[in-house]
């Protein structure tokens, strides 16, 4: 047998013989490797909802991965008014780092360019508790309160949180000229988790984008999950790695459709495209369940006759020490 006969036969051993199948689609028995994270999240309220979409869209753009962006960061859900701190129409954001110190930095740059700027715009912390439960700190008006040059105003407000608890929180009130930008003084930061994937193995580009488009539907309404690329998908697979020094990860060549030849290519024969699914969250718990939302989706949405297979991305437990079996959540009740 040749090398490349041999390839192509393990390629597609998984998905003809795959014990799992959800809605007649292969689900193969590996696992998404994730890794650990800095997180924070804001609360961002408006006089009026577009005021809030034009603000949340520009400081959550260029924020899909920390390779290059410093930060990944996307809306995790709509607010009501009854919801915010002002009664006013917002949206929670949730943003992930690879250190305490990167959030620290990349948070009030975001903030002070793109919400500050936006009309009638205010931002909150999102995490709900005190400095107890959250003594890491973001900075937002401790450092946005400059930009008043000697006119802003610090005020303090003991708040009431929904465990009965007490606190005080500092808020700054700075003079721009539709009134005043009312933001809070900084807000917590604590561990998540980045990094958790699947990877959907499509018969052809239109079935592929129709699976993929239904997973993030599935899991846009679930708490303390984002999913940071454009749409929520992304082709660019990456490795670790280049052959480029300059570079620290490149093309994930061995699920690129034009390279099935050219290298040990993981792809089935009926493989045309591929997208992946990236996630970060709060925690395991809430990654694992939207993995499931997400796979249960794409799977419904087009079945076997436009999906080969669903897989996930690793590096053979190297990169980080969160591993998502899918066999393993696909059987298991949500949490």
């Amino acid at each position: 047998m040749t090398d490349e006969r041999a390839e192509h036969d393990n390629a597609n051993h998984w998905t003809e013989n795959a014990p799992l199948r959800v809605d007649g689609v292969p689900i193969q028995a590996t696992f998404a490797e994730a890794f650990d994270m800095k997180m924070t999240r804001l609360v961002l309220t408006a006089a009026d909802r577009q005021w809030c979409h034009h603000a949340a869209a520009a400081m959550v753009g260029f924020g899909t991965s920390v390779i290059a962006c410093g930060v990944e960061i996307a809306v995790e859900r709509e607010l009501s008014a009854e919801e915010t701190p002002d009664g006013r129409p917002g949206v929670a954001i949730l943003a992930f780092a690879v250190s305490g110190k990167e959030l620290e930095k990349q948070i009030p740059r975001r903030a002070g360019q793109c919400v500050l700027t936006c009309p009638t715009t205010a931002l909150y912390a999102g995490l709900e508790g005190d400095r107890n439960v959250y003594p890491n700190r973001v900075p937002l008006g401790k450092t946005l309160r400059y930009f008043g040059d000697g006119f802003q105003i610090s005020k303090q407000v003991q708040h009431e949180r929904a465990d009965g608890h007490c606190e005080t929180i500092r808020y700054w009130r700075v003079p721009v000229m539709d009134g005043e930008f009312v933001c809070q003084h900084d807000v917590g930061r604590t561990e998540a988790i980045g990094g958790g994937n699947f990877i959907l193995l499509g018969r052809s580009m239109q079935a592929v984008s129709k699976a993929c488009r239904a997973a993030i539907d599935a899991i846009k309404p679930m708490p303390g999950v984002i999913t940071p690329f454009p749409g929520g998908a992304t082709r660019s697979g990456s490795k670790v790695g280049s052959q480029y020094a300059a570079l620290f990860a490149s093309t994930n060549e061995t699920f690129c459709p034009s390279l099935r030849k050219m290298t040990n290519s993981e792809l089935p024969a009926a493989a045309s495209a591929v997208l992946e699914v990236v996630l970060d969250g709060a925690n395991f718990e809430q990654i694992s369940d939207a993995i499931r939302a997400g796979i249960n989706a794409a799977c419904e949405s087009v079945g076997e006759a436009g999906l080969v297979g669903v897989t996930a991305g690793n590096y053979g437990g190297k990169l980080g020490r969160h591993h998502f079996h899918l066999d393993k959540i696909m059987t298991e009740r949500p949490s």
